[in-house]
């Protein structure tokens, strides 16, 4: 189990970069922030946008904070979000990691995985 949150957030990082190659730009790439946006045109509940944020990470002063989804899509991200990752989940949306073993960075590929197929099933990425 990984409880250093550098060696949580490298972990995490690792496992998003290969989406970085499918569609998504990656704006900031940092020590301590990660994220991945679309820049696909797209209409979303009557709202043109050119940008389509996707997910980040970043090391907080007590623990990795992971965003997966726009803020206005908390709904879609309880259908990805399985029951122990969904226990560090904040009422915004914020997955707060404390400390990472193999269970839980399975259940964050998974819901990455699933966010990515949302994206695609909607055309909200190239």
């Amino acid at each position: 189990m990984k409880t250093d949150l550098i060696e949580i957030f490298q972990t995490i990082r690792a496992s998003l970069q290969p989406y970085a190659t499918l569609g998504f730009d990656n704006r900031t790439n940092s020590e301590t922030i990660y994220d991945l946006w679309s820049n696909k045109n797209v209409e979303i509940d009557g709202t043109k946008r050119n940008e389509l944020f996707f997910c980040s990470i970043s090391i907080e002063s007590d623990s990795v904070h992971l965003h997966i989804f726009p803020n206005d899509s908390n709904s879609d991200l309880k259908t990805v979000v399985a029951d122990e990752l969904g226990k560090l989940q904040t009422e915004d949306g914020v997955i707060k990691i404390q400390s990472l073993d193999d269970s839980l960075m399975e259940q964050i590929e998974s819901a990455i995985s699933a966010s990515y197929k949302l994206y695609k099933e909607r055309g909200w990425v190239v």
